[in-house]
């Protein structure tokens, strides 16, 4: 009986038994966080909001320069819709949020979606 005992409590404190608890423990999660999806903010064009309304919509919620914003504003003219930036869900959930206020605010019927890359 006592070599049984001497076993157990060996087997916990020998570096065979306790490493291979632990190793097991280390590898296990092997589950790794994916990366989130991206959502591309657009802007729909409209025949009555001011072109530089749009122009300072972009620099001010997009971060645009000032060349960058008319080159898009141009583009969603020209073509009726125009890429802003693409985000993960919270951020162009946002910015479509601010868009849409600033938008409502100055009474304009500009139009700003997102969709997923």
């Amino acid at each position: 009986m006592p070599l049984r005992g001497a076993g157990d409590e060996g087997e916990g404190r020998r570096g065979n038994g306790a490493g291979k608890q632990d190793t097991a423990t280390i590898t296990k999660p092997k589950t790794r966080s994916k990366r989130p999806s991206l959502y591309r903010v657009l802007l729909l064009n409209d025949d009555y909001t001011p072109m530089e309304f749009v122009v300072l919509v972009l620099q001010d919620v997009f971060n645009k320069t000032r060349e960058d914003a008319m080159r898009i504003m141009l583009h969603v003219h020209n073509h009726g819709v125009g890429e802003c930036g693409i985000y993960p869900f919270e951020v162009a959930e946002t910015k479509v949020t601010r868009v849409m206020d600033a938008a409502r605010k100055n009474q304009h019927p500009l139009q700003c979606v997102m969709e997923k890359q």
